[in-house]
């Protein structure tokens, strides 16, 4: 419940820029379905969306572009992989 409060906090406002930690973290299978279609939509709307999460499908299925944090250096996965 407080996971969907802080998103909807986060949303009222109609933000140019969303920055969500774990957003799916405690939810059930329909509010993690909810939390992923609120950020396609943001998204849609022309938000750019920060999304912080250790769970691979959250990020995959929402994204544009996917980071990661290793040793203290970010990169992108497709450069850190050898994909250009």
């Amino acid at each position: 419940m407080k996971q969907r409060l802080g998103i909807a906090q986060a949303i009222m406002e109609k933000p140019s820029v969303v920055v969500l930690d774990e957003p799916t973290n405690g939810l059930d299978k329909q509010g993690v379905k909810d939390v992923r279609e609120i950020i396609l939509k943001l998204k849609a709307e022309g938000a750019a969306v920060l999304i912080s999460s250790h769970i691979q499908e959250d990020i995959d299925e929402v994204s544009d572009e996917v980071y990661e944090m290793d040793g203290g250096r970010i990169q992108r996965v497709d450069e850190r992989i050898g994909q250009s």
